[in-house]
């Protein structure tokens, strides 16, 4: 596949802001922690970045179809990163009795973060012909995995030898340039129809969810897919490698390297063999799933800590042979003019049923072993495999749609 223009600087700018992404919350998960020294308020980083992104799915529907959908996603660009400044200057003179403002800050730039991520999966179909739309979905899954596997090890070395507001300044640096390269991308044609109310508006992608059957099935998908997923969180898993594998923290770092080294080779098999997934979605979908929760229940029954990397790198590499295919049906299942305020419909169920099933899922860890809950997540994703089974012809490309 020859990458066109707007698509490498598409990737480019995305890829740059969320390497900056990782850092910055590195940069400030450090400063409030060193500066309350409680890893409660710490954590509360993470969920002020997840309940903001929810929010923002929520309402970005609002802003689609006023607003040019190339400027959406520079204008939150540009909006991130005179925030990360303001942040930047207030890491001077922070205080405990007044940390509570990072939060203010951090949320904001979460909640524009929230808008980016659907539009951006939105131009993709835009900027790429249809036939090459697995690759282009590979080659952008590796490389946001590719990122998420080294930035988060890279940003603890940095730490070493910079302080939280000089990586935070560093972080300014890669979002300048990030706004520079979306902005020199092409604007699409986004058509719109008559003006709605604003409820009518913010239901729009939710309708399109429920009047569209294969995107209605994604949705629980997306349902029961999340739920099982918050296994995965730092909390959990730690527990699982101190207390099912008995080894120390550092096999955490380990199990999570082939996890992501595994969604890697699931994003290059999907770049190379395009046309084998193209002609059979449905069936890569349903492999997927099935590869998945099996080795999960494996992975929960397990107590051989070299075994259980094994085994992540199959959960990563099945769960990506599964997502790329999956993310083509979306883009191609309706309209252009459709597919942003699906993603935010979407991106809404991901953000607002992770949160609630970590905290779940912790419960369920304490009350019925740690064991337990992993196995609960293997038969979640057994689910997901049964609704892709029973509805296989569902999963295909509508190119006529484009």
């Amino acid at each position: 596949m020859k990458l066109n223009k707007n698509f490498s600087l598409l990737l480019l700018g995305q890829s740059l802001a969320n390497i900056g992404d990782v850092l910055y919350t590195v940069s400030v998960i450090s400063a409030i922690f060193v500066l309350t020294g409680s890893a409660t308020v710490s954590s509360f980083v993470p969920f002020t970045i997840t309940t903001s992104m929810f929010i923002s799915s929520l309402l970005t529907p609002l802003l689609v179809g006023k607003v040019n959908l190339k400027w959406l996603l520079a204008g939150s660009q540009i909006g991130k990163t005179i925030l990360l400044f303001i942040l930047g200057f207030m890491l001077v003179g922070i205080t405990v009795s007044n940390y509570y403002l990072i939060f203010f800050i951090i949320g904001w730039i979460a909640f524009l973060d929230g808008c980016a991520n659907p539009i951006r999966q939105t131009l993709i179909p835009h900027y790429v012909k249809p036939e090459s739309l697995i690759q282009a979905n590979g080659i952008a899954e590796t490389v946001t995995q590719v990122i998420q596997a080294v930035m988060w090890f890279i940003g603890s070395l940095f730490l070493i030898f910079m302080s939280p507001q000089q990586l935070v300044w560093l972080v300014g640096g890669l979002f300048i340039i990030a706004s520079v390269l979306l902005c020199l991308i092409e604007s699409v044609i986004h058509k719109t129809t008559e003006p709605k109310r604003k409820l009518e508006q913010i239901k729009e992608g939710w309708k399109t969810l429920s009047n569209t059957p294969v995107l209605r099935r994604i949705a629980w998908i997306d349902f029961f897919e999340t739920i099982a997923g918050t296994v995965w969180i730092a909390a959990i898993l730690y527990v699982f490698v101190n207390d099912a594998l008995n080894v120390d923290e550092k096999w955490w770092g380990f199990i999570n390297g082939t996890f992501f080294l595994g969604l890697i080779l699931g994003s290059v098999y999907c770049i190379k063999y395009p046309s084998i997934i193209e002609k059979n979605l449905g069936t890569f979908i349903f492999v997927g799933s099935f590869g998945s929760s099996l080795i999960t229940i494996l992975f929960s029954l397990n107590s051989i800590p070299i075994f259980a990397l094994l085994l992540s790198l199959g959960i990563g590499l099945f769960g990506q042979i599964k997502n790329i295919p999956q993310q083509t049906v979306i883009q191609t299942s309706v309209s252009k003019e459709q597919l942003a305020t699906v993603y935010t419909s979407l991106g809404a169920i991901g953000t607002g049923i992770f949160g609630i099933s970590s905290l779940i899922m912790g419960i369920l860890a304490d009350l019925l072993g740690i064991r337990t809950v992993f196995m609960i997540s293997g038969l979640l994703i057994a689910v997901v495999g049964s609704i892709v089974h029973k509805n296989k012809q569902l999963f295909v490309t509508n190119v006529e749609q484009q």
